[in-house]
């Protein structure tokens, strides 16, 4: 069983004590980086994604549209940075269309 630890912790700074203690890092950035693909791409790109995967720094993402795949193929590096920005670290290295 745990010590209790008298001092008085934020909710905030508890749960970010409870996530690295239980290194539940990994699996947050991947639920994260999915909601930021959906926020940041909107509507139009979201309708024909099927999956987004994040592996080792890598993020896969699944288009049913290989005209959409293409076009999104000339901004990789720009999607990558926008991505990392708005999640506030740098998680994504590459990005890979399927």
């Amino acid at each position: 069983m745990a010590r209790r630890n008298n001092e008085n912790l934020s909710i905030s700074d508890a749960l970010k004590v409870f996530v690295e203690t239980n290194k539940l890092e990994k699996g947050l950035d991947k639920v994260n980086v999915a909601d930021a693909w959906v926020k940041l791409m909107g509507n139009g790109v979201n309708n024909y994604t099927t999956a987004v995967s994040l592996e080792r720094g890598v993020l896969f993402v699944q288009l049913s549209s290989s005209v959409l795949r293409e076009e999104l193929s000339y901004g990789k590096q720009k999607i990558v940075n926008m991505l990392n920005e708005d999640l506030g670290k740098e998680i994504i290295k590459k990005l890979i269309l399927r």
